[in-house]
């Protein structure tokens, strides 16, 4: 029975068109169609207002690690909100939440790291980053050196600055970025970049011969640092060549760039190592984190910075009398609160043992489902971080015209099948679901991709014999 006019006029649905404006959303067909509205979750799975449940693929944006009812960091929240519900670290104060947590992730650092600055989001964390590259270097005297690379494909957020190093068409369009100063270097897809009879090996060389020109064509003198997640997400779950990342850095050493590892998605178990940039071989200077340091129970982000990074920043500011840079909640109490849990249960539930067992069975069923479907041109992935991608041509690794919006029609028959998927652009629908999830539950999420797939291959068979008729 379709409810009175007078009901639906006062539904969630209707309220959310009426006054909400949604990220990464077509905003006029939004008015139109309205919000799927998610109600509450339990473990994977969260359910919508009228009570279907759904496994959520994605973690929500690749952030829920722990699922969507975990009571321990509930606790963990109410007891610091009771405790001290607020307090800044501006002006050398601080707090025994952010004090324990910053040492708690110097001491999971992958790589020798000195200090911790918190913010709220991943785009706030590069963003301070980037501040931090262009302070050290007027600490250093070098005040040409402010160049930043990104990738194309790459993803570091949306802020003005994080949004200039992002390397995606949609975060850039009729936004007035990139700004100037920031550049892209060619994606390490091999799938996609690589030359007729080129080895993964001299395609990871083409990389790093690639990234040299640009930064002699810039100058060395002017470039001071190079932004890479270790596997790109937003972009497409792009696994770079085994060879990629030491090339990269010897080119980086060899005229002073510094690297920043963006370890918003990848960090904290996602690729089956504590860091993706264990994973993918990466040295950083500076390391950028978020989404699971909290399982994204509350916003909070951080930077970790070397020793030399900070021996400039700390000079700088003794010079000038102030670092003056900061948020009111860097370092908010009831976030930290929640990321010290978060880090406490990763270790107690060994976090990393169960990614070991759990994340070749979802990499292993991504290929043996999907690899050799006619609309499937590769599927990829790592841990529990993955994605398939649907080509026209399977040959010639053709995708199919955005305009045929197939990959949103995929994921629309997902949520019919009961798993809420990502789709990226390409045409590619990403994994990346809470590391809490068991065996059966990936076998029941595929199979909903699986059936989704099935329809939508009917789909576009019946398109194609109206379209020649």
């Amino acid at each position: 029975m379709t409810p009175p006019a007078s009901a639906r006029a006062n539904s969630p649905a209707a309220r959310d068109i009426a006054y909400a404006l949604h990220p990464y959303t077509d905003l006029k067909t939004h008015l139109e169609t309205g919000p799927m509205v998610i109600a509450r979750g339990e473990g994977v799975r969260v359910w919508d207002e009228s009570g279907k449940g759904y496994i959520e693929s994605v973690a929500g944006l690749w952030c829920a690690a722990l699922g969507f009812s975990n009571e321990r960091l509930v606790q963990a929240a109410a007891a610091q909100m009771r405790k001290l519900p607020f307090y800044h670290a501006f002006t050398a104060k601080s707090h025994e939440p952010l004090i324990e947590l910053s040492e708690m992730l110097i001491n999971r650092a992958p790589v020798p790291m000195s200090k911790v600055f918190f913010a709220n989001s991943g785009s706030e964390a590069n963003d301070s980053a980037i501040k931090m590259v262009w302070y050290f270097n007027n600490a250093l005297g070098r005040t040409q050196k402010k160049k930043l690379i990104g990738r194309v494909k790459g993803y570091h957020g949306i802020t003005l600055a994080a949004a200039s190093l992002t390397g995606l068409p949609a975060n850039h369009r009729s936004f007035d970025v990139p700004l100037a100063g920031f550049h892209h270097t060619i994606t390490p897809h091999f799938y996609h970049g690589a030359l007729p009879g080129e080895t993964e090996e001299q395609f990871a060389t083409r990389c790093a011969d690639e990234l040299e020109k640009l930064i002699l064509a810039e100058g060395p003198d002017t470039v001071a640092a190079m932004w890479a997640e270790p596997i790109m997400g937003a972009g497409g779950v792009i696994i770079p060549p085994a060879d990629y990342f030491p090339k990269i850095q010897a080119v980086l050493r060899k005229y002073d760039v510094l690297l920043v590892a963006d370890e918003v998605i990848c960090g904290f178990w996602r690729t089956g190592n504590y860091w993706g940039t264990t994973t993918l071989g990466m040295e950083p200077d500076i390391i950028t984190c978020a989404k699971a340091l909290s399982s994204s129970y509350l916003p909070i982000s951080g930077v970790m910075i070397n020793e030399r990074v900070f021996q400039g920043l700390a000079e700088e500011s003794h010079a000038i009398g102030t670092f003056g840079h900061g948020f009111t909640y860097s370092g908010h109490p009831v976030p930290a609160a929640v990321a010290i849990e978060t880090l406490k249960i990763y270790d107690e539930v060994d976090m990393g043992g169960h990614v070991t067992r759990v994340g070749p069975v979802l990499q292993r069923e991504l290929r043996r489902r999907f690899a050799d479907h006619p609309l499937v041109g590769e599927v990829r992935g790592v841990g529990l971080i993955g994605a398939i991608e649907l080509v026209a041509d399977k040959a010639a690794h053709t995708n199919f015209d955005p305009k045929l919006k197939v990959g949103a029609r995929w994921v629309k028959l997902c949520e019919a099948n009961g798993v809420i998927g990502r789709i990226l652009p390409g045409d590619v629908l990403a994994f990346s679901p809470p590391l809490v999830i068991e065996e059966a539950e990936i076998h029941e999420m595929l199979d909903g991709v699986g059936k989704a797939l099935d329809e939508l291959t009917v789909q576009l068979r019946r398109e194609q014999i109206s379209a020649v008729a």
